[in-house]
């Protein structure tokens, strides 16, 4: 952990606090954006902590804003953290021309290959460093932490969480990317660039291939996925995270919500569900 964070702003918030937040990061080598939302139970003493990984081209004001989590999050005592997607401004020729790599699309691994390896590593940054700030500098119960995400950011959360289970008690995941050396968000241009050609290193980046090599979360695992959505049969493939699942006897439960897309409306429709989820194993 390096110096300490900058507050860009605080509101009020159902009787707690929203604000958003930077500070000087070591593992992404420049500034990095936050936002933490704190419960009203939060004035009282320490609380769980929800770790929310946004996907391509957000930051972190998308589920901040868009999601409308905070209610429930204050009713249920739960601090969430939404850190930004990538690192940015680091003068990289050609790095914010692509949605699919680059800025806003880290896509939470830490990178090998130069120049990006200086830089992308948000790995370390969602898993070490950005739990260090958050334990420095809010009531945060560190011993009760979980982990969730969307599409990109549902990729993170499912391989963050089966690479470190003793640390977080709960994990779920929107629309994620569960396979991602098997399919273009990944193979095609982010796990190249990011890891270089060998084809073994990129499975310590897919949700799929850790449950095959012996990885468990020792809780069941939430996803919802919509069957509108438009990445289903490109990209997204649910069904092969419940094959490697149901294989390895792995605890899912995968719904396949009627009419729903990729967007926010299906996050904001179903976010209710998962602070629920993750509360009842934070709070057991």
């Amino acid at each position: 952990m390096t110096g300490t964070i900058e507050k860009i702003s605080e509101q009020r918030c159902f009787e707690g606090i929203q604000g958003f937040y930077r500070h000087a990061s070591t593992a992404c080598a420049g500034p990095m954006r936050f936002a933490v939302f704190q419960p009203p139970q939060a004035q009282k003493g320490p609380v769980p902590v929800l770790y929310y990984l946004a996907g391509l081209t957000c930051t972190e004001e998308n589920f901040t804003i868009k999601a409308g989590a905070q209610r429930v999050a204050a009713e249920l005592g739960l601090m969430l953290v939404m850190p930004d997607t990538s690192p940015r401004n680091t003068e990289i020729p050609g790095i914010a021309d692509d949605f699919e790599f680059g800025n806003a699309a880290g896509f939470y691994l830490d990178a090998t290959q130069a120049p990006y390896s200086k830089f992308f590593n948000m790995y370390t940054y969602v898993t070490e460093e950005l739990p260090g700030f958050i334990a420095a500098s809010f009531p945060a119960d560190m011993a009760r932490q979980g982990i969730f995400g969307h599409s990109m950011g549902g990729h993170g959360a499912l391989t963050i969480a089966l690479k470190n289970p003793g640390r977080y008690r709960s994990v779920s995941a929107f629309s994620p990317i569960v396979a991602p050396t098997r399919v273009r968000w990944g193979s095609a241009k982010a796990f190249p660039r990011f890891l270089g050609d060998d084809r073994e290193s990129w499975k310590h980046y897919d949700a799929c291939e850790l449950i095959a090599q012996g990885r468990r979360f020792a809780g069941e695992i939430l996803v919802d996925q919509g069957d509108a959505d438009q990445f289903l049969n490109d990209t997204l493939h649910p069904e092969w995270l419940e094959e490697a699942c149901k294989a390895a006897g792995q605890p899912l439960r995968l719904r396949l919500q009627p009419g729903y897309d990729h967007s926010y409306y299906f996050i904001s429709t179903f976010v209710d569900d998962h602070l629920r989820h993750h509360a009842a194993a934070l709070k057991a």
